[in-house]
Protein backbone atom coordinates (compact mmCIF):
# COMPACT_ATOMS: atom_id res chain seq x y z
CA UNK A 1 0.00 0.00 0.00
CA UNK A 2 1.59 3.51 -0.70
CA UNK A 3 2.12 5.37 2.57
CA UNK A 4 1.03 8.31 0.77
CA UNK A 5 -2.62 6.99 1.66
CA UNK A 6 -2.22 6.42 5.26
CA UNK A 7 -3.17 8.32 8.29
CA UNK A 8 -0.93 8.01 11.73
CA UNK A 9 -1.96 8.10 14.75
CA UNK A 10 -0.96 11.59 15.46
CA UNK A 11 -3.15 13.14 12.82
CA UNK A 12 -6.26 11.61 13.53
CA UNK A 13 -8.68 12.69 11.12
CA UNK A 14 -12.52 13.84 12.51
CA UNK A 15 -15.41 11.68 11.50
CA UNK A 16 -18.44 13.65 11.88
CA UNK A 17 -21.99 11.77 12.11
CA UNK A 18 -25.37 11.86 12.25
CA UNK A 19 -26.32 11.58 16.76
CA UNK A 20 -30.64 10.64 16.81
CA UNK A 21 -30.03 11.00 20.51
CA UNK A 22 -29.02 14.93 19.80
CA UNK A 23 -30.79 15.77 16.61
CA UNK A 24 -26.89 17.14 15.27
CA UNK A 25 -23.97 16.34 13.01
CA UNK A 26 -21.35 16.13 15.79
CA UNK A 27 -17.95 15.29 15.43
CA UNK A 28 -17.47 11.35 17.17
CA UNK A 29 -15.33 11.86 20.07
CA UNK A 30 -13.84 8.81 21.70
CA UNK A 31 -13.81 8.14 25.28
CA UNK A 32 -10.38 6.88 25.20
CA UNK A 33 -8.35 9.08 22.49
CA UNK A 34 -7.53 7.28 19.10
CA UNK A 35 -9.59 4.12 19.87
CA UNK A 36 -13.52 4.14 18.96
CA UNK A 37 -15.76 1.47 20.81
CA UNK A 38 -18.77 0.28 18.28
CA UNK A 39 -21.57 -1.67 18.59
CA UNK A 40 -24.00 -2.54 15.29
CA UNK A 41 -27.12 -4.09 16.48
CA UNK A 42 -27.26 -7.75 13.69
CA UNK A 43 -29.53 -9.59 12.61
CA UNK A 44 -32.57 -12.05 14.23
CA UNK A 45 -31.45 -14.96 12.31
CA UNK A 46 -35.31 -16.73 11.51
CA UNK A 47 -35.05 -16.22 8.24
CA UNK A 48 -32.06 -15.10 5.46
CA UNK A 49 -31.26 -11.84 5.65
CA UNK A 50 -32.73 -9.37 3.17
CA UNK A 51 -31.24 -5.93 2.00
CA UNK A 52 -32.80 -3.96 4.12
CA UNK A 53 -30.95 -5.87 7.17
CA UNK A 54 -27.65 -5.17 5.12
CA UNK A 55 -28.16 -1.39 4.31
CA UNK A 56 -27.89 -0.90 8.45
CA UNK A 57 -24.84 -3.43 8.15
CA UNK A 58 -23.42 -1.67 5.92
CA UNK A 59 -23.88 1.61 7.12
CA UNK A 60 -21.35 0.72 10.12
CA UNK A 61 -19.39 -1.12 7.43
CA UNK A 62 -18.54 1.98 6.05
CA UNK A 63 -17.76 3.44 9.85
CA UNK A 64 -15.54 0.84 10.85
CA UNK A 65 -13.50 1.41 7.24
CA UNK A 66 -12.95 5.28 7.64
CA UNK A 67 -12.25 5.41 11.16
CA UNK A 68 -9.44 2.83 10.51
CA UNK A 69 -8.12 4.99 7.73
CA UNK A 70 -8.19 7.85 9.72
CA UNK A 71 -5.74 6.33 12.32
CA UNK A 72 -7.98 5.43 15.05
CA UNK A 73 -8.42 1.91 16.70
CA UNK A 74 -11.71 0.01 16.61
CA UNK A 75 -13.36 -2.36 18.82
CA UNK A 76 -16.47 -3.82 16.42
CA UNK A 77 -18.94 -5.69 17.51
CA UNK A 78 -22.04 -6.64 15.96
CA UNK A 79 -24.28 -9.67 17.29
CA UNK A 80 -26.51 -12.14 17.14
CA UNK A 81 -30.00 -12.50 18.09
CA UNK A 82 -31.28 -16.12 17.87
CA UNK A 83 -33.93 -16.48 20.72
CA UNK A 84 -36.16 -13.77 22.31
CA UNK A 85 -37.10 -11.26 19.38
CA UNK A 86 -40.93 -11.36 19.34
CA UNK A 87 -43.26 -10.91 16.36
CA UNK A 88 -45.08 -8.08 17.64
CA UNK A 89 -41.18 -5.68 18.82
CA UNK A 90 -42.60 -2.23 17.59
CA UNK A 91 -43.91 -1.32 20.83
CA UNK A 92 -42.25 -0.96 24.52
CA UNK A 93 -43.54 -4.76 25.56
CA UNK A 94 -43.45 -6.79 22.55
CA UNK A 95 -45.89 -9.68 22.07
CA UNK A 96 -46.19 -12.24 20.35
CA UNK A 97 -44.50 -15.50 19.24
CA UNK A 98 -40.64 -15.49 19.22
CA UNK A 99 -39.47 -15.05 16.16
CA UNK A 100 -37.37 -18.18 16.08
CA UNK A 101 -40.08 -20.21 17.02
CA UNK A 102 -42.59 -19.17 14.45
CA UNK A 103 -40.07 -19.46 11.55
CA UNK A 104 -39.74 -23.34 12.64
CA UNK A 105 -43.15 -23.73 11.47
CA UNK A 106 -42.32 -22.44 8.23
CA UNK A 107 -39.24 -21.36 7.96
CA UNK A 108 -38.64 -20.82 3.75
CA UNK A 109 -39.39 -24.16 2.89
CA UNK A 110 -36.22 -25.65 4.78
CA UNK A 111 -37.07 -28.78 6.89
CA UNK A 112 -34.88 -28.07 10.32
CA UNK A 113 -34.96 -30.94 13.39
CA UNK A 114 -34.99 -27.69 15.78
CA UNK A 115 -34.79 -24.36 16.35
CA UNK A 116 -31.02 -24.88 17.22
CA UNK A 117 -30.33 -26.36 13.63
CA UNK A 118 -32.27 -23.53 12.25
CA UNK A 119 -30.29 -20.60 13.95
CA UNK A 120 -26.97 -22.33 13.10
CA UNK A 121 -27.96 -22.29 9.65
CA UNK A 122 -29.32 -18.88 8.76
CA UNK A 123 -26.45 -17.66 11.22
CA UNK A 124 -24.04 -19.72 8.62
CA UNK A 125 -26.21 -17.96 5.50
CA UNK A 126 -25.75 -14.45 6.84
CA UNK A 127 -22.08 -14.45 7.48
CA UNK A 128 -22.19 -15.95 3.46
CA UNK A 129 -23.89 -12.79 2.64
CA UNK A 130 -21.87 -10.83 4.69
CA UNK A 131 -18.82 -11.73 3.34
CA UNK A 132 -20.25 -11.65 -0.23
CA UNK A 133 -21.24 -7.87 0.45
CA UNK A 134 -17.62 -7.29 1.07
CA UNK A 135 -18.23 -6.50 4.62
CA UNK A 136 -15.76 -5.87 7.62
CA UNK A 137 -15.51 -8.38 10.11
CA UNK A 138 -16.54 -7.78 13.50
CA UNK A 139 -13.81 -8.34 16.42
CA UNK A 140 -16.80 -10.38 18.27
CA UNK A 141 -20.17 -11.47 16.88
CA UNK A 142 -21.16 -12.54 20.31
CA UNK A 143 -24.59 -14.30 20.07
CA UNK A 144 -27.69 -13.88 22.73
CA UNK A 145 -27.99 -17.67 23.52
CA UNK A 146 -24.43 -17.91 24.54
CA UNK A 147 -24.39 -14.59 26.52
CA UNK A 148 -27.77 -15.95 29.08
CA UNK A 149 -25.63 -15.69 32.05
CA UNK A 150 -24.73 -12.12 31.86
CA UNK A 151 -28.45 -11.07 30.94
CA UNK A 152 -29.54 -12.38 34.23
CA UNK A 153 -26.97 -10.90 36.00
CA UNK A 154 -27.64 -7.67 34.61
CA UNK A 155 -31.78 -8.59 35.40
CA UNK A 156 -30.66 -9.64 39.02
CA UNK A 157 -29.26 -6.27 39.56
CA UNK A 158 -31.80 -4.57 38.18
CA UNK A 159 -34.22 -6.29 40.60
CA UNK A 160 -32.08 -5.34 43.10
CA UNK A 161 -31.72 -1.72 42.50
CA UNK A 162 -35.35 -1.43 42.27
CA UNK A 163 -35.63 -0.93 38.49
CA UNK A 164 -37.43 -4.37 37.32
CA UNK A 165 -40.15 -6.07 39.46
CA UNK A 166 -41.24 -9.77 39.04
CA UNK A 167 -44.69 -11.14 38.49
CA UNK A 168 -46.13 -14.78 37.89
CA UNK A 169 -45.58 -14.03 33.91
CA UNK A 170 -42.17 -12.47 34.01
CA UNK A 171 -40.00 -10.33 34.81
CA UNK A 172 -39.97 -6.14 33.72
CA UNK A 173 -38.04 -3.18 33.62
CA UNK A 174 -40.35 -0.05 35.43
CA UNK A 175 -40.03 2.62 32.88
CA UNK A 176 -41.40 4.80 35.43
CA UNK A 177 -38.12 4.41 37.59
CA UNK A 178 -36.26 6.42 34.57
CA UNK A 179 -37.54 9.79 33.99
CA UNK A 180 -35.01 9.90 30.48
CA UNK A 181 -36.97 7.19 28.55
CA UNK A 182 -38.07 8.48 25.55
CA UNK A 183 -34.51 10.75 25.20
CA UNK A 184 -33.89 8.69 21.77
CA UNK A 185 -37.32 8.62 19.97
CA UNK A 186 -39.25 11.17 21.55
CA UNK A 187 -41.92 8.32 23.02
CA UNK A 188 -42.08 9.52 26.47
CA UNK A 189 -44.95 8.10 28.27
CA UNK A 190 -48.15 9.39 27.76
CA UNK A 191 -47.33 9.10 24.41
CA UNK A 192 -46.21 5.83 23.52
CA UNK A 193 -48.21 4.16 21.39
CA UNK A 194 -52.01 3.97 21.50
CA UNK A 195 -53.15 0.62 21.06
CA UNK A 196 -50.25 -1.06 23.17
CA UNK A 197 -52.43 -2.56 25.82
CA UNK A 198 -54.09 -4.47 23.69
CA UNK A 199 -51.01 -6.74 23.34
CA UNK A 200 -50.14 -6.88 26.73
CA UNK A 201 -50.89 -10.31 28.28
CA UNK A 202 -49.58 -9.98 31.85
CA UNK A 203 -52.58 -8.55 34.20
CA UNK A 204 -49.94 -7.99 37.05
CA UNK A 205 -47.98 -5.45 34.91
CA UNK A 206 -47.69 -2.18 37.14
CA UNK A 207 -47.29 -0.04 33.70
CA UNK A 208 -48.91 -0.88 30.08
CA UNK A 209 -45.21 0.69 28.80
CA UNK A 210 -43.26 -1.73 31.09
CA UNK A 211 -41.12 -4.10 28.99
CA UNK A 212 -39.97 -7.50 29.50
CA UNK A 213 -36.71 -8.81 30.77
CA UNK A 214 -37.12 -12.45 31.07
CA UNK A 215 -40.38 -14.16 29.87
CA UNK A 216 -41.55 -17.41 31.66
CA UNK A 217 -42.15 -20.40 29.60
CA UNK A 218 -41.85 -23.56 30.38
CA UNK A 219 -42.66 -24.98 27.06
CA UNK A 220 -40.65 -22.62 24.83
CA UNK A 221 -38.23 -24.35 22.46
CA UNK A 222 -35.13 -22.08 23.64
CA UNK A 223 -35.69 -22.14 27.35
CA UNK A 224 -33.35 -21.87 30.74
CA UNK A 225 -33.22 -22.28 34.51
CA UNK A 226 -33.00 -18.74 36.08
CA UNK A 227 -33.91 -17.54 39.31
CA UNK A 228 -37.26 -17.10 38.00
CA UNK A 229 -38.06 -19.91 36.83
CA UNK A 230 -37.93 -21.52 33.15
CA UNK A 231 -37.96 -19.14 30.36
CA UNK A 232 -36.07 -17.06 28.03
CA UNK A 233 -34.57 -13.24 28.13
CA UNK A 234 -36.36 -10.14 26.30
CA UNK A 235 -34.86 -8.88 22.72
CA UNK A 236 -33.71 -5.60 24.55
CA UNK A 237 -31.37 -6.83 27.74
CA UNK A 238 -29.57 -9.41 24.97
CA UNK A 239 -27.77 -6.23 23.53
CA UNK A 240 -27.09 -4.28 26.58
CA UNK A 241 -25.54 -7.62 28.12
CA UNK A 242 -23.08 -8.29 24.75
CA UNK A 243 -22.22 -5.02 24.35
CA UNK A 244 -21.31 -3.99 28.23
CA UNK A 245 -18.99 -7.22 28.10
CA UNK A 246 -16.95 -6.62 25.18
CA UNK A 247 -17.36 -2.92 24.93
CA UNK A 248 -17.66 -2.13 28.81
CA UNK A 249 -20.42 0.04 30.33
CA UNK A 250 -19.84 3.27 27.82
CA UNK A 251 -18.77 3.42 24.73
CA UNK A 252 -18.91 5.58 21.24
CA UNK A 253 -21.24 4.62 18.33
CA UNK A 254 -23.84 2.04 18.08
CA UNK A 255 -25.65 1.86 15.20
CA UNK A 256 -28.85 0.65 13.43
CA UNK A 257 -32.10 0.63 11.35
CA UNK A 258 -34.20 3.47 11.87
CA UNK A 259 -36.74 0.68 13.21
CA UNK A 260 -34.80 -0.22 16.20
CA UNK A 261 -34.62 3.11 17.47
CA UNK A 262 -37.87 2.63 19.56
CA UNK A 263 -38.11 0.34 21.27
CA UNK A 264 -35.28 -1.30 20.67
CA UNK A 265 -32.83 1.22 21.60
CA UNK A 266 -35.11 3.22 23.59
CA UNK A 267 -35.17 0.56 26.21
CA UNK A 268 -31.50 -0.68 25.55
CA UNK A 269 -30.32 2.95 27.12
CA UNK A 270 -33.22 2.48 30.09
CA UNK A 271 -32.03 -0.18 31.28
CA UNK A 272 -28.03 -0.03 31.00
CA UNK A 273 -28.08 3.62 32.30
CA UNK A 274 -30.41 2.85 35.07
CA UNK A 275 -27.58 -0.03 36.01
CA UNK A 276 -24.88 2.00 35.41
CA UNK A 277 -25.59 5.68 36.49
CA UNK A 278 -23.43 6.31 32.93
CA UNK A 279 -24.39 7.77 29.67
CA UNK A 280 -24.64 4.01 27.86
CA UNK A 281 -23.74 5.45 23.84
CA UNK A 282 -22.32 8.63 23.12
CA UNK A 283 -23.51 8.99 19.18
CA UNK A 284 -26.58 6.47 18.14
CA UNK A 285 -26.26 6.12 14.15
CA UNK A 286 -29.75 5.08 12.43
CA UNK A 287 -29.93 3.57 8.73
CA UNK A 288 -33.83 4.64 6.90
CA UNK A 289 -35.85 2.32 5.83
CA UNK A 290 -35.12 0.87 2.50
CA UNK A 291 -38.07 0.78 -0.06
CA UNK A 292 -38.05 -1.50 -3.33
CA UNK A 293 -40.41 0.12 -6.51
CA UNK A 294 -41.65 3.12 -3.85
CA UNK A 295 -43.00 0.87 -1.42
CA UNK A 296 -41.90 -0.42 2.08
CA UNK A 297 -40.55 -3.80 1.47
CA UNK A 298 -42.90 -6.40 2.53
CA UNK A 299 -43.33 -10.40 1.39
CA UNK A 300 -47.00 -9.17 0.97
CA UNK A 301 -46.04 -7.64 -1.27
CA UNK A 302 -44.44 -9.54 -3.69
CA UNK A 303 -41.26 -6.61 -3.25
CA UNK A 304 -39.34 -8.77 -0.70
CA UNK A 305 -35.68 -9.31 -1.91
CA UNK A 306 -32.96 -11.54 0.32
CA UNK A 307 -29.50 -10.74 -0.53
CA UNK A 308 -28.83 -14.34 -1.81
CA UNK A 309 -32.00 -14.47 -3.81
CA UNK A 310 -29.89 -11.01 -6.19
CA UNK A 311 -26.89 -12.52 -6.29
CA UNK A 312 -28.48 -15.84 -7.09
CA UNK A 313 -28.93 -14.52 -10.23
CA UNK A 314 -25.66 -14.16 -11.14
CA UNK A 315 -25.39 -9.96 -10.07
CA UNK A 316 -21.66 -8.88 -8.88
CA UNK A 317 -21.53 -8.85 -4.88
CA UNK A 318 -20.36 -5.08 -5.28
CA UNK A 319 -22.73 -4.08 -7.60
CA UNK A 320 -25.55 -4.72 -4.77
CA UNK A 321 -23.35 -3.01 -2.19
CA UNK A 322 -23.26 -0.03 -4.32
CA UNK A 323 -26.42 0.27 -5.07
CA UNK A 324 -27.11 -0.40 -1.84
CA UNK A 325 -24.97 2.40 -0.18
CA UNK A 326 -25.00 5.05 -3.55
CA UNK A 327 -27.89 7.16 -1.47
CA UNK A 328 -26.93 8.83 2.01
CA UNK A 329 -27.77 6.48 5.12
CA UNK A 330 -30.37 8.75 6.41
CA UNK A 331 -32.59 8.74 3.42
CA UNK A 332 -34.72 6.18 2.24
CA UNK A 333 -33.33 4.79 -0.80
CA UNK A 334 -35.50 3.10 -3.39
CA UNK A 335 -34.27 -0.31 -4.81
CA UNK A 336 -35.42 -0.96 -8.02
CA UNK A 337 -34.59 -2.87 -11.32
CA UNK A 338 -33.52 0.45 -13.03
CA UNK A 339 -31.24 1.25 -10.39
CA UNK A 340 -29.71 -2.08 -9.69
CA UNK A 341 -28.72 -2.07 -13.73
CA UNK A 342 -27.42 1.51 -13.16
CA UNK A 343 -24.81 -0.03 -9.87
CA UNK A 344 -24.15 -2.95 -12.43
CA UNK A 345 -22.48 -0.53 -15.03
CA UNK A 346 -21.04 1.64 -12.53
CA UNK A 347 -19.11 -1.60 -11.23
CA UNK A 348 -18.11 -2.69 -14.50
CA UNK A 349 -16.25 0.53 -15.30
CA UNK A 350 -14.44 0.39 -11.90
CA UNK A 351 -13.65 -3.33 -12.75
CA UNK A 352 -12.61 -2.98 -16.03
CA UNK A 353 -10.24 -0.41 -15.05
CA UNK A 354 -8.78 -2.48 -12.50
CA UNK A 355 -8.45 -5.32 -14.73
CA UNK A 356 -7.12 -2.87 -17.49
CA UNK A 357 -4.29 -1.67 -15.02
CA UNK A 358 -2.83 -5.08 -14.06
CA UNK A 359 -3.16 -6.43 -17.38
CA UNK A 360 -0.43 -3.57 -18.70
CA UNK A 361 1.20 -4.03 -15.84
CA UNK A 362 1.54 -7.79 -16.24
CA UNK A 363 2.55 -7.97 -19.80
CA UNK A 364 5.19 -5.03 -19.21
CA UNK A 365 3.94 -2.21 -22.24
CA UNK A 366 6.84 -0.04 -20.52
CA UNK A 367 9.89 0.14 -21.20
CA UNK A 368 10.57 2.20 -17.62
CA UNK A 369 11.88 0.44 -14.99
CA UNK A 370 9.74 -0.14 -11.53
CA UNK A 371 12.48 0.12 -9.40
CA UNK A 372 13.34 3.89 -10.47
CA UNK A 373 11.38 6.37 -8.33
CA UNK A 374 7.97 7.84 -9.89
CA UNK A 375 8.18 11.44 -9.30
CA UNK A 376 4.34 13.18 -8.83
CA UNK A 377 2.90 14.59 -11.63
CA UNK A 378 -0.09 16.43 -12.55
CA UNK A 379 -1.32 13.06 -13.84
CA UNK A 380 -0.72 11.49 -10.15
CA UNK A 381 -1.38 14.74 -7.94
CA UNK A 382 -5.25 14.41 -9.62
CA UNK A 383 -5.54 10.93 -9.00
CA UNK A 384 -4.35 11.66 -5.01
CA UNK A 385 -7.41 14.27 -4.75
CA UNK A 386 -9.51 11.78 -5.98
CA UNK A 387 -8.89 9.78 -3.25
CA UNK A 388 -8.71 13.40 -0.41
CA UNK A 389 -11.98 14.04 -1.88
CA UNK A 390 -13.60 11.04 -1.29
CA UNK A 391 -12.72 9.96 2.43
CA UNK A 392 -12.96 13.66 3.48
CA UNK A 393 -17.11 13.50 1.74
CA UNK A 394 -17.24 10.30 4.07
CA UNK A 395 -15.70 11.95 6.88
CA UNK A 396 -18.47 13.84 6.65
CA UNK A 397 -21.53 12.44 7.94
CA UNK A 398 -21.04 9.10 5.25
CA UNK A 399 -21.78 11.43 2.20
CA UNK A 400 -21.76 7.98 0.04
CA UNK A 401 -23.05 10.31 -3.38
CA UNK A 402 -20.34 12.65 -3.48
CA UNK A 403 -17.90 10.37 -2.16
CA UNK A 404 -18.23 7.71 -4.81
CA UNK A 405 -18.57 10.56 -7.38
CA UNK A 406 -14.78 10.89 -6.93
CA UNK A 407 -14.01 7.28 -7.52
CA UNK A 408 -15.61 7.15 -10.44
CA UNK A 409 -13.60 10.84 -11.14
CA UNK A 410 -10.61 8.48 -10.63
CA UNK A 411 -11.73 5.76 -13.31
CA UNK A 412 -12.16 8.39 -15.61
CA UNK A 413 -8.93 10.07 -15.25
CA UNK A 414 -7.05 6.38 -15.64
CA UNK A 415 -8.85 5.63 -18.34
CA UNK A 416 -7.63 8.58 -20.14
CA UNK A 417 -4.08 8.69 -19.21
CA UNK A 418 -3.90 4.71 -19.55
CA UNK A 419 -1.99 4.31 -22.95
CA UNK A 420 0.78 7.39 -21.85
CA UNK A 421 1.55 6.51 -18.74
CA UNK A 422 4.50 4.84 -17.22
CA UNK A 423 4.18 1.43 -15.62
CA UNK A 424 5.24 2.82 -12.62
CA UNK A 425 2.66 5.05 -12.84
CA UNK A 426 0.25 2.03 -13.36
CA UNK A 427 1.33 0.65 -10.06
CA UNK A 428 0.86 3.67 -8.26
CA UNK A 429 -2.72 3.36 -9.56
CA UNK A 430 -3.00 0.02 -8.42
CA UNK A 431 -1.67 1.87 -4.93
CA UNK A 432 -4.92 4.24 -5.72
CA UNK A 433 -7.13 1.11 -6.36
CA UNK A 434 -6.11 -0.69 -2.51
CA UNK A 435 -6.37 2.69 -1.28
CA UNK A 436 -9.90 3.19 -2.61
CA UNK A 437 -10.82 -0.63 -2.09
CA UNK A 438 -9.70 0.16 1.64
CA UNK A 439 -12.24 2.98 1.74
CA UNK A 440 -15.17 1.98 0.48
CA UNK A 441 -15.02 -1.44 -0.48
CA UNK A 442 -16.42 -1.54 -4.11
CA UNK A 443 -12.96 -2.31 -5.89
CA UNK A 444 -12.84 -6.14 -5.51
CA UNK A 445 -13.74 -8.54 -2.96
CA UNK A 446 -11.76 -9.50 0.29
CA UNK A 447 -13.41 -13.18 0.29
CA UNK A 448 -13.92 -15.56 -2.21
CA UNK A 449 -17.58 -16.29 -2.13
CA UNK A 450 -19.88 -16.75 -4.93
CA UNK A 451 -23.47 -18.43 -5.11
CA UNK A 452 -24.32 -20.90 -7.08
CA UNK A 453 -26.57 -20.46 -10.01
CA UNK A 454 -29.97 -22.14 -11.01
CA UNK A 455 -28.85 -25.62 -12.32
CA UNK A 456 -32.17 -24.85 -14.36
CA UNK A 457 -30.75 -21.92 -15.87
CA UNK A 458 -28.78 -23.03 -19.61
CA UNK A 459 -26.03 -21.00 -21.28
CA UNK A 460 -26.13 -22.70 -24.55
CA UNK A 461 -30.06 -22.19 -24.82
CA UNK A 462 -29.63 -18.18 -24.10
CA UNK A 463 -26.68 -17.92 -27.04
CA UNK A 464 -28.78 -19.89 -29.80
CA UNK A 465 -31.43 -17.38 -28.75
CA UNK A 466 -29.78 -14.67 -29.34
CA UNK A 467 -28.70 -15.90 -32.38
CA UNK A 468 -31.71 -16.87 -33.16
CA UNK A 469 -32.84 -13.34 -32.92
CA UNK A 470 -30.22 -11.41 -34.95
CA UNK A 471 -31.03 -13.97 -37.88
CA UNK A 472 -34.73 -12.45 -37.38
CA UNK A 473 -33.49 -9.20 -37.33
CA UNK A 474 -31.06 -9.19 -40.61
CA UNK A 475 -34.51 -10.50 -42.11
CA UNK A 476 -36.24 -7.73 -40.87
CA UNK A 477 -38.55 -10.09 -38.99
CA UNK A 478 -38.97 -7.66 -36.11
CA UNK A 479 -42.07 -9.08 -34.81
CA UNK A 480 -40.27 -12.57 -34.48
CA UNK A 481 -36.94 -11.03 -32.41
CA UNK A 482 -39.08 -8.75 -29.81
CA UNK A 483 -40.38 -11.98 -29.16
CA UNK A 484 -37.23 -13.89 -28.81
CA UNK A 485 -36.22 -10.63 -26.70
CA UNK A 486 -39.28 -10.94 -24.50
CA UNK A 487 -39.04 -14.55 -23.96
CA UNK A 488 -35.29 -14.37 -23.41
CA UNK A 489 -36.07 -11.51 -20.73
CA UNK A 490 -38.93 -13.41 -19.13
CA UNK A 491 -35.80 -16.47 -18.01
CA UNK A 492 -34.20 -13.75 -16.50
CA UNK A 493 -31.75 -12.20 -19.05
CA UNK A 494 -31.48 -8.90 -20.59
CA UNK A 495 -30.14 -8.29 -23.77
CA UNK A 496 -27.85 -5.06 -25.05
CA UNK A 497 -27.34 -4.25 -28.81
CA UNK A 498 -23.69 -3.00 -29.06
CA UNK A 499 -22.05 -1.54 -31.89
CA UNK A 500 -20.24 -4.68 -32.18
CA UNK A 501 -22.84 -7.12 -31.70
CA UNK A 502 -25.39 -8.37 -28.75
CA UNK A 503 -24.51 -8.59 -25.61
CA UNK A 504 -26.14 -10.14 -22.79
CA UNK A 505 -26.69 -10.38 -18.98
CA UNK A 506 -28.62 -12.68 -16.26
CA UNK A 507 -30.50 -9.90 -14.35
Amino acid sequence: MNHSYKTTNRHLRDIKLFNSLTGLVEIVKPKTPGVIKFYACGPTVYSYAHIGNFRSFLTADLIVRIAKVSGYSVTFVSNITDVGHLSVDDVADAGGQDKMVRALKGSDGNIFRNVWDLARYYTSCMEEDWKSLNLSQPDVRPRATEHITEQLELIESLCRQGFAYETSMGVYFEISKFPQYGALSGNILDQVREGTRDIVSDPEKRSVHDFALWKKDKAHLMRWHSPYGWGFPGWHIECSAMAMKYLGASFDIHSGGEDNRFPHHECEIAQSEALTGMQYVSTWVHTAHLLVEGRRMAKSSGNFFTVREILGRGIDPLALRYALTCSHYRDNINFTEASLEAAIRVQERIRDCYNAVKKRLDNNLSVESTREPVKHNKFLDELLKTYDKCLTDLLDDLNTSSAYSHLIAGIRLINSNIKSISQGELKKCLDWFDSMNELTGLVFSTYDIRYSESDSFDEAWVREQVEARNEARSQRDFKLADKIRDTLLASGVKLFDEPNGTEWRRI
